[in-house]
């Protein structure tokens, strides 16, 4: 990455790394305090441009991963710019859409985070790993308003500038909780969030439902100096960091479950790979600052040798068959007109709702089986739905396959949760505080004949 252009940070000759928070020593490398995701995919960018022979594509959305006596030999898609279905052949999948974030309330996603990875991965015949661990970033951003600007933007400047997380009364808190915070940012992320979420709990957050993030202690020319313009843009939105702290507060930032895969990156099912943060099992219940974009290039690196291995191996022709009932599927979807009946983002929104207040930080049996009973009502009213019909970019459309996938997924998520009877690492059961060794295991989900199946599997080490 370094020779293609990622511009790490860099000092006295080395890429420069940090202590981020639960590391013992410093190993986080980036690029400055806001850019290192965007300088790392412009970078992946700009080498993939340089090969005529990969051919990219936009505005496809994928419904199925098509298989044929057991291996992935392709997959079915929408074509968002004028509702067309279309196939693909292919010799090897590699799954890398991501996590499932979109799925609650308040999230750091982006705008295309809603699970598909793991539907897809479920629908053809792969299994899950890890379901039940999403990873909850105690720091967004809350107030005052902030625009044009990543909500997430705090984390790297509360630890590596010392920013104080400060009650609604101004004082600090994360050491009642077992923390060792003293303004160094050294808890890790699931026992800060249960720090912020508890003191709002009783009473002793901010305003607006979060705690305080405080940067007056530190000398405006280190602001400056670490946040360069940055600072000119906070100011316009009216926060003067000498002056005033910011209203932070947990958010739905990462999953550390997802695809179970071997070292090669591929599924149970062959030709089918994964890769990034689709991939289950690799952070156990606790993700690590920093980790996500290393296993994103690993991963990607793995997988994409392994899938092109497969590829090349692969002596068969396409069959138009083998995707004839998920085309049918699809079809089905694109002539729903149902009068009087919901759009899609309806029950997304509603989805998202259920999802935070249910299967979110805090977790209770009664929440979660109110949450699973929704969900499966939800799948059952798919086909319900009302799209509009529109001939060019049909937004319901995509709409209503994406919901499709997120209810798979949720009830993925809220199952596996269900069954771990304890708290572990970002999974936190107000009805089971405790951590059980008997659950020193993983827990691994399947789909047969429609219904989930899961099963608890000894640990890999």
């Amino acid at each position: 990455m370094d020779q293609w252009g990622a511009r790490w940070a860099r000092e006295n000759g080395h890429i420069k790394q940090v202590t981020a928070p639960g590391h013992s020593r410093a190993r986080c490398c980036y690029v400055d305090f806001l850019n290192t995701g965007p300088s790392v995919a412009g970078t992946l960018r700009r080498q993939l441009s340089r090969w005529n022979n990969i051919q990219r594509l936009s505005n496809v959305t994928v419904t199925d991963i098509v298989t044929h006596d057991g291996v992935a030999v392709g997959a079915v898609a929408i074509n968002i710019v004028n509702s067309e279905i279309v196939t693909f052949d292919a010799g090897a999948v590699i799954l890398a859409a991501g996590g499932l974030t979109k799925l609650f309330r308040r999230n750091s996603a982006s705008a295309n985070m809603a699970g598909e990875a793991y539907a897809l991965a479920l629908w053809a015949g792969a299994d899950l790993v890890d379901m039940e661990f999403v990873q909850f970033l105690p720091i967004a951003h809350l107030a005052p308003r902030l625009v044009g600007m990543d909500p997430i933007m705090w984390d790297p400047f509360r630890y590596k500038l010392g920013g104080r997380l400060l009650n609604g009364r101004f004082e600090e808190f994360m050491h009642s909780y077992g923390g060792t915070d003293n303004g160094n940012y050294s808890t890790v992320r699931d026992q800060a969030s249960y720090a912020v979420l508890k003191e709002v709990e009783a009473g002793r957050g901010s305003p607006h439902g979060g705690v305080y993030l405080d940067f007056r202690h530190v000398p405006e020319e280190q602001l400056r100096s670490a946040f360069g313009p940055v600072i000119d843009r906070l100011v316009a939105n009216g926060i003067d960091l000498t002056q005033t702290p910011v209203e932070v507060g947990p958010t739905a930032h990462y999953h550390m479950g997802g695809v179970r895969v071997s070292v090669k990156m591929e599924t149970r099912l062959e030709g089918l790979y994964a890769a990034g943060e689709a991939v289950g099992g690799a952070n156990g219940a606790n993700r690590l600052s920093g980790n996500a974009i290393t296993e994103a290039l690993v991963f990607g690196e793995t997988a994409g040798r392994n899938a092109a291995d497969h590829a090349m191996k692969v002596c068969r022709r396409w069959e138009s068959r083998y995707a004839q009932q998920f085309v049918e599927t699809a079809q089905a979807a694109c002539s729903l007109r149902n009068p009087g009946g919901l759009p899609p983002i309806a029950l997304q929104s509603e989805l998202q709702d259920v999802m935070w207040e249910c299967a979110g930080p805090f977790r209770t049996g009664d929440a979660l089986e109110k949450a699973l009973a929704r969900i499966q009502q939800m799948k059952r009213e798919l086909f319900s739905l009302s799209l509009s019909g529109q001939q060019h970019f049909d937004l319901d459309l995509q709409d209503w396959f994406e919901l499709k996938a997120m209810l798979t997924t949720a009830e993925a998520v809220v199952a596996a949760a269900l069954e771990r009877r304890e708290s572990r690492g970002a999974h936190r059961r107000l009805d089971f505080p405790e951590t059980d060794s008997a659950l020193s295991r993983n827990q691994t989900v399947e789909m047969k004949n429609e219904r989930l199946l899961l099963e608890w599997t000894p640990v890999v080490s």
